[in-house]
């Protein structure tokens, strides 16, 4: 006689780090793409339907949401462009710097930290932002 072992329900499959990596780097080509319908385009790729963002100066859920915050992060920092620091990633969740100014400039007008959690389908469930430098701050 053989004992029955419970059973566990079945977990998603986590994403690799260059999964993750990659991820992050769709979600700030969305944050830079200038063309509303590009940039819903990459949104409608990177975010699960009921994604969410939230930081100190927005929370916004839905695919639709995320869309109309970078647009007005768009339009409220014309010109400026976000670069992608070190990824650190593990069990479907990355954390990561970033940094906001002109292209190739050497010192960022806004430097942040973010904290995506991915889904099991490899897009992005949820963005915790933190803004570590502001003008004006």
């Amino acid at each position: 006689m053989t004992a029955n072992k419970p059973t566990q329900p079945a977990q998603p499959a986590e994403l690799q780090a260059t999964d993750l990596q990659q991820l992050a780097a769709r979600y700030l080509a969305a944050w830079n793409e200038t063309d509303p319908a590009a940039r819903r385009k990459l949104v409608d790729e990177a975010w699960a339907e009921d994604g969410s963002y939230t930081d100190p100066l927005a929370a916004v859920t839905g695919r639709e949401g995320v869309d109309a915050l970078l647009g007005a992060a768009q339009a409220q920092f014309p010109g400026l462009v976000f670069t992608l620091g070190p990824v650190d990633a593990h069990h479907n969740i990355a954390r990561f710097t970033w940094n906001l100014g002109p292209a190739g400039a050497e010192e960022p007008l806004v430097i942040g930290f973010d904290v995506l959690v991915a889904d099991a389908e490899g897009r992005i469930a949820s963005v915790l932002g933190f803004l570590d430098r502001v003008p004006g701050a």
